[in-house]
């Protein structure tokens, strides 16, 4: 197998993991000044001794920036294995995906000042990340295009595990709208630290962290377990979370355009109603996990009571080796290495 045939999941994978090793030691290095500044009197951090605060943020979202494509582009690849199999295609554009992966990766490293928009830097330097954030938008675009085009005229069926994929698709759209409009330095200023930057925050990491990690759950369940989950409970979970989340997050929008502050114990009078519906849609989208969480467990102990196929989804072993395997699967399983790889997208 070359690595232009290999699943987009492993691509991303391999791409977070090189993320991981060019941040972590940056991470650690600004929480070893943090400890000294603390216990042994340097001032890195420090203004009082000569240090510099902002030196902190700079250091921080070098990592923090980055950190947030590690949560986000592994369930990108999830995403890009379970659309194809459930709208019977290839994944429309693979080398493309692949390259917009790696974009994406290498341009988290370049932007990690817009979070710092409002710290007084010099013109030349906003201007330049906010230039910068606004390519993220490119790849991203692409990676959106492909899913769509990949559904475009499938033979789709709307089992949970798509579901969960396209509401990803929309909401994760959504946020990168507002993604857009923060990356416009003069516009942030008023969007900053607001709950505006929560709900975009929130529209992007929830769908594509917790909707995806959901829909890999029902995807991957039944061939882990032998046992089929049961579809309409799973499409019930599935509802109450989509609505829930928009009734959380949605209303946050409004409330940052307002004014009100993100990180405070409490608000002022005027933003009670929308944190009122914030609230509603937070304490449903909770409860709604513990649907899930029993779903899980009784497909565990023997789900609808139907044993599923090596397959489980129709027309499978053409987008992954796994398809090929007993459900569940055998501690061993390969005891010479597969001649044929059975993916579709090359």
């Amino acid at each position: 197998m070359t690595l232009m045939k290999m699943p987009l999941f492993v691509w991303t994978w391999l791409i977070t993991a090189f993320l991981l090793i060019a941040i972590m030691p940056v991470f650690a290095g600004a929480v070893t000044m943090l400890l000294t500044d603390r216990f042994f009197d340097t001032s890195f951090f420090d203004a009082a001794g000569g240090g510099d605060p902002v030196l902190y943020q700079h250091i921080f979202w070098f990592f923090g920036h980055p950190e947030v494509y590690v949560m986000i582009l592994p369930t990108f690849g999830v995403a890009s294995t379970i659309i194809p199999v459930f709208a019977r295609k290839p994944l429309f554009g693979y080398s493309s995906m692949v390259y917009a992966t790696a974009a994406i990766a290498f341009l988290s490293f370049i932007v990690w000042a817009h979070h710092m928009f409002t710290v007084g830097m010099p013109m030349a330097g906003e201007l330049y990340f906010m230039y910068a954030t606004m390519l993220i938008a490119i790849p991203t675009g692409v990676k959106i295009f492909n899913w769509t085009a990949t559904m475009w005229q499938g033979s789709m069926t709307f089992e949970a595990p798509m579901l969960f994929s396209i509401a990803f698709v929309v909401l994760f759209t959504l946020g990168g709208f507002t993604g857009l409009m923060m990356a416009l330095a003069p516009i942030d200023f008023q969007y900053h630290d607001t709950y505006f930057i929560v709900a975009h925050f929130h529209y992007t990491l929830v769908p594509a962290s917790i909707f995806i990690l959901m829909a890999g759950a029902y995807f991957w369940l039944p061939k882990w377990t032998g046992n089929m989950y049961d579809e309409r409970l799973a499409k019930f979970h599935f509802w109450l979370s989509a609505i829930s989340v928009n009734i959380l997050f949605f209303p946050q929008h409004f409330l940052g355009l307002a004014g009100m502050p993100r990180r405070i114990p409490d608000y002022a009078v005027q933003f009670a109603d929308w944190n009122m519906v914030s609230s509603i849609g937070a304490f449903i989208f909770g409860f709604s996990q513990l649907l899930f969480l029993y779903i899980v467990i009784k497909t565990i102990r023997g789900g609808t009571g139907e044993k599923v196929t090596d397959e489980v989804w129709e027309d499978a072993h053409k987008h992954g080796l796994e398809w090929t395997l007993p459900s569940p699967v055998p501690y061993h399983t390969f005891a010479t290495p597969p001649e044929k790889i059975p993916t579709e997208h090359f």
